[in-house]
């Protein structure tokens, strides 16, 4: 049997897990003013009077105002020149005025008014008559057409030159943030991996992981989780049915929580009982893979020669080539932060070079259709040294996590 594979109820797993959470530091008031003077010099670099952010992760980033995104328009304009201006339902002025870290002044319609043209009267009032204003990437159609009606006389643009030139590289505030998520999340795969037993289903152990991701302190549990085995596993995102475990299954669970906002995201692939040689030689070519793509990874370079890296291991053996299974049909990682996946992205066609403060997934996955997947996927960050792993690789398929 696989080290750390099956043996433990869940209740003895659980009550082994403790708070991970001590100590943790939420990023600082300070650190959202820094964010918004970022924000202003690239829009003077890029050309840009304004940006929209729109509910979501984007607004929180600049402003630290936790409000999620829905059919009214609630946001805020950072101005190139100039303080916050917010535009939000005035019946949520109170409660959105609770939610603000950076104070600015909050401009409200009601119901019966347009926001569209709220908007346009703001830019009026803060002295932009004919601008260059970008719009958060994530903002609504419905939303950005509305304004671009009311606003007939400002140009849009995509505001991606800002907000993910900001958000791409991390502070050493978020890194410590996702740095404990990973730790947590990790425990809870090891928990996991434990409480392994034949006849498990899927469901069993995503209430488990959830309970798990509670249990060392995740305010709000798993943020996701993925369970897959056998045949299962070679589908990146699972199947409609998924299969109860039996033994000698491949097993893959991907899950990751939140930490003030900043995501964990690990994915582990082991074998209920026994590797044969086939699950062997797989699992230590995908692990080839994903080391391949860390020693690519060096500042300067591109996210795109990452991707290669790992790609050219797998079609060396015999898989792929390209996109095209059997073998890694996907990117070989994604940026990471407040959203799961956010830019850069190590893909062929994202020629972004690398640069310090930079964070990514590295999963390879190599998938088998009518066998199984090995995807293995820790995140690393970039350093003026290179590369540094948040969480180790697996030690092996034998002890995937360093338990003997």
């Amino acid at each position: 049997m696989t080290i750390g594979v099956g043996g433990i109820s869940p209740q003895q797993a659980l009550a082994a897990l403790t708070n991970m959470t001590e100590g943790v530091v939420a990023v600082s008031e300070d650190e959202f003013n820094r964010r918004i003077q970022h924000a202003q010099r690239l829009m003077a670099q890029h050309g840009l009077d304004a940006i929209y952010v729109n509910a979501g992760t984007n607004l929180y980033y600049f402003t630290g105002t936790r409000w999620f995104s829905s059919e009214r328009m609630v946001g805020a304009i950072i101005p190139a020149v100039g303080e916050v201006q917010y535009i939000a339902p005035a019946f949520e002025l109170d409660t959105l005025q609770g939610y603000m870290t950076i104070k600015g002044q909050v401009n409200t319609w009601h119901e019966d008014e347009s926001p569209f043209k709220l908007f346009a009267d703001v830019l009026d009032n803060i002295g932009l008559k004919q601008a260059k204003i970008g719009i958060d990437e994530s903002t609504a159609f419905f939303i950005s057409d509305g304004i671009s009606q009311a606003s007939p006389q400002h140009r849009f643009l995509s505001a991606t030159t800002v907000t993910a030139g900001c958000r791409m590289i991390k502070s050493i505030a978020e890194l410590a943030l996702m740095q404990r998520a990973k730790d947590m999340t990790l425990e809870v795969h090891k928990a996991t991996a434990s409480i392994l037993r034949e006849g498990i289903t899927t469901a069993e152990v995503e209430d488990f992981i959830n309970q798990a991701h509670y249990a060392v302190g995740a305010p709000k549990g798993s943020y996701f989780c993925i369970v897959l085995f056998g045949e299962d596993t070679a589908y990146p995102h699972g199947v409609k049915s998924p299969k109860a475990l039996a033994l000698n299954d491949t097993v893959l669970i991907d899950t990751g929580c939140q930490l003030h906002g900043y995501n964990s995201d690990i994915t582990r692939t082991y074998v209920f009982g026994e590797p044969n040689d086939r699950q062997r030689q797989l699992w230590q070519l995908e692990q080839d893979a994903q080391i391949a793509a860390f020693d690519a990874a060096q500042i300067g370079t591109s996210c795109s020669s990452v991707d290669a890296a790992a790609r050219k291991v797998l079609e060396a053996a015999g898989f792929g080539p390209d996109y095209n299974v059997p073998g890694l049909p996907h990117r070989t990682g994604h940026g990471i932060g407040l959203d799961i996946h956010e830019w850069p992205y190590l893909v062929r066609n994202d020629i972004t070079p690398l640069a310090v403060g930079m964070c990514f997934s590295n999963e390879p996955m190599l998938c088998v259709p009518g066998e199984f997947g090995i995807r293995h996927e820790d995140h690393f960050y970039m350093t003026a040294q290179g590369p540094k792993w948040f969480t180790a690789p697996a030690k092996s398929i034998d002890d995937p996590f360093y338990l003997a």
